[in-house]
């Protein structure tokens, strides 16, 4: 192996010491050279003894030494550095030589031994190789991979040779059960001859008994084929029994699990209508209150009988109906009202007054603009816009006006015909839209329309 390139006390002829580094030492400290090792390459051994010596070091070095990486590290206790930050270590001093330096400094005052190239270990040599910068520590990493290579492959062959010599124990012990077999078999067959010798003899007076116990043993052959196939059979039965068993309780279990998952859903959909009819009534409640109250507040400050107007024959008072509304004026009276829900059209009304802009900042200003609105009024403000090629929905509308985009296939237009439809009879609603369409079948259906220009006039003095 080679010497260390250089020694604690000797002056290297490296390359000249560098004037900055970001973590860098001070101008004057001398670098030391650029690894040529595959750091990515090396074993899991030197990596180790690397994280070590780079542990040891980290928590008694100078803040302007460890790079930015590292200083959360340096705060772990020492047993953990290595441990948790290894990789980061590694990696710092891989790609920071002068941490690599404050390094080799700090070991050389504390480990001195830990740089020998010499040493015994040979993991320890190839990690001091690649932290002094030696141009031939890719040999002591190679060194390193190769007899970690060696001792996998002995390991192998180790595990092979025990493999092997427990099969031959096995090749043993069957060879000695079959010699014990072979054995009894021949002192079975020696004693058989010695029986037939003797049934020889008597062979003409015990023929036909001879013949009957041939018969007999062929019998109880057939019936030990017959009671091993009746087993057999059994056997299946049972498994297939079994796995049926199985598959029905399997599909019990699933029948089971559809029905809670059905009934939970039938219950999440009765708290859902429920809910919905809850707000629908506090609606209607909230609105009759507001009309009883605006009733109330009417008839203080009128006179207590009827007018001579009201007392003339052959008319009939006309009941107070939708309509359209063309001014600010009118809409702030509208707006006035108690529980009032204003459902606007929103390109409607973006494309009448700023056409110019992206549809996306066309959305933002009018969703300001009538959260402005429904602070000032109070009232319930709902924002609908045609879906189609929106790229990004917003994830919070401001506080006060709901936003709504409508589904593909589905136009804002039915949206806004669908909210009309769904308040209870009697709250007032107003629609602000442009489209006539839109606007005849809202006021069909008691909502007031407003022409988009109205709100526009009327939002310039938010």
């Amino acid at each position: 192996m080679a010497a260390p390139s250089e020694s604690p006390g000797s002056e290297s002829p490296g390359p000249a010491p560098e004037t900055s580094e970001v973590d860098g030492l001070a101008a004057d400290d001398e670098l030391l050279p650029e690894s040529t090792v595959d750091w990515n390459g090396l074993p899991d051994a030197v990596r180790a003894r690397l994280a070590d010596l780079g542990a040891e070091a980290l928590g008694e070095l100078s803040r302007p030494d460890v790079p930015q990486n590292l200083r959360p590290v340096a705060k772990f206790a020492p047993a953990k550095r290595a441990r948790l930050g290894g990789p980061a270590i590694v990696g710092a001093l891989r790609d920071s030589r002068v941490f690599r330096t404050a390094v080799v400094e700090w070991v050389r005052e504390h480990h001195a031994s830990a740089l020998d190239l010499t040493s015994g270990d040979a993991a320890a040599s190839a990690a001091a190789a690649v932290l002094l910068g030696e141009e031939n520590a890719s040999f002591y990493v190679e060194l390193v991979a190769r007899r970690a290579g060696d001792a996998a492959l002995r390991a192998e062959r180790d595990a092979a040779k025990s493999r092997a010599e427990k099969a031959e124990q096995e090749a043993a012990r069957l060879r000695s059960e079959l010699d014990a077999v072979a054995g009894v078999s021949d002192r079975i067959l020696d004693e058989r001859e010695a029986e037939l010798d003797k049934l020889r003899k008597r062979l003409r007076e015990q023929g036909v008994k001879l013949r009957a116990a041939r018969d007999e043993a062929e019998r109880a052959v057939a019936a030990v084929a017959e009671v091993r196939a009746e087993y057999e059979d059994l056997i299946a039965k049972l498994i297939e029994e079994r796995d049926t068993e199985h598959e029905r309780a399997e599909t019990e279990r699933a029948n089971a699990q559809r029905a809670k998952a059905d009934m939970e859903i039938a219950r999440q959909s009765a708290r859902e209508a429920r809910q919905a009819d809850e707000v629908r009534l506090s609606l209607l409640v909230e609105t009759l209150d507001g009309a009883v109250t605006g009733l109330r507040r009417e008839l203080a400050l009128g006179g207590t009988g009827p007018r001579p107007a009201d007392l003339v024959r052959g008319a009939t008072a006309g009941q107070g109906t939708a309509g359209r509304v063309d001014d600010p004026a009118a809409l702030d009276r509208l707006l006035a009202l108690p529980a009032v829900h204003l459902v606007v059209d929103g390109y409607n009304v973006t494309k009448t007054g700023y056409p110019e802009l992206p549809l996306a900042d066309q959305r933002d200003r009018l969703v300001h603009q009538l959260s402005s609105l429904a602070a000032r009024t109070g009232a319930e403000v709902t924002l609908v816009f045609d879906g189609a090629g929106v790229i990004a929905v917003p994830i919070a509308a401001p506080r006060g006006v709901r936003v709504l985009f409508s589904d593909p296939g589905v136009l804002a237009d039915d949206v806004i015909r669908a909210l009309v439809t769904a308040e209870p009879e009697g709250r007032p609603v107003i629609v602000v839209t442009s489209d006539r369409a839109v606007a005849d079948s809202v006021r069909r259906r008691g909502a007031h329309s407003v022409p988009s220009a109205v709100l526009l006039a009327r939002l310039g003095r938010v």
